[in-house]
């Protein structure tokens, strides 16, 4: 095949935007592309089409940073609704902590504890995990709450946010754990956020048989006020001894 003109490559740039009505990566346009037509530079197809969104704005959107979006004729740019019938979020609980355990291994135990009945919300994390020192650690180190809060409801991101931020009062980590169905301009905000504030962040296919976790942003570890992990501490043992030994013991 001929290489492509820079007209034929934006054409082509926009086609692929318009078949991707979630939204698609700079990048995976370039790679399409460079697939497509291998005798064409990889300079000139990025050349061409950075600025995508400002030639062609009645058709393509960059909704966040790398990101191109295609507009719907005679409409604002696309969006992903949430879903009609939502799974219950405590569903999701025991699949996270066990993927924090596992699979991220931030933790040693980790525990599902939304309905645990804390009775203060902003005080009560859906996953909450201990990292401590095992008998066969060799160096001893003082333990590490890592809180969760989940949702599944793609448009709660700024209440999601808002928990997990009251969390690091007593915890050293903390993380968003958010459905792959968010707004591509929501989740860019609450990436961005994350970043600012050393939060986690998490998304998640909406499916309790294969919620798929995935990092997406690191939690950075903090020193929590000690006043909170111990008023955190005595209030999962009031509620459950055997959950607090679980976790601290």
């Amino acid at each position: 095949m001929a290489k492509l003109s820079v007209q034929q490559i934006r054409e082509r740039a926009i086609e692929i935007v318009r078949q991707s009505p979630n939204g698609i990566r700079f990048s995976d346009i370039v790679r399409r592309i460079l697939q497509e037509s291998p005798e064409t530079s990889k300079n000139t197809i990025i050349g061409s089409i950075w600025d995508l969104d400002r030639r062609f704005p009645d058709s393509v959107h960059k909704p966040i940073k790398g990101v191109f979006q295609p507009i719907a004729e005679g409409s604002s740019p696309l969006t992903v609704p949430p879903p009609s019938k939502l799974p219950r979020e405590e569903d999701f609980y025991g699949p996270f902590a066990d993927w924090l355990t596992n699979e991220l291994e931030e933790v040693t135990v980790a525990v599902p504890l939304g309905g645990a009945g804390l009775q203060k919300k902003w005080g009560t994390p859906d996953v909450v995990g201990v990292y401590k020192p095992l008998a066969s650690h060799r160096i001893k180190f003082d333990i590490e709450i890592v809180s969760a809060e989940i949702k599944v409801d793609p448009t709660q991101p700024v209440i999601a946010f808002g928990q997990a931020a009251a969390y690091r009062l007593f915890s050293s980590k903390s993380y968003v754990v958010m459905p792959r169905t968010i707004p591509l301009e929501e989740y860019g905000r609450l990436e961005s956020l994350c970043l600012l504030f050393g939060i986690g962040l998490v998304l998640f296919e909406p499916d309790v048989e294969q919620p798929n976790f995935e990092i997406r942003v690191r939690a950075q570890r903090y020193y929590p006020d000690m006043y909170y992990v111990n008023e955190f501490a005595e209030r999962v043992y009031q509620i459950d001894p055997s959950l607090f030994n679980k976790l601290f013991g």
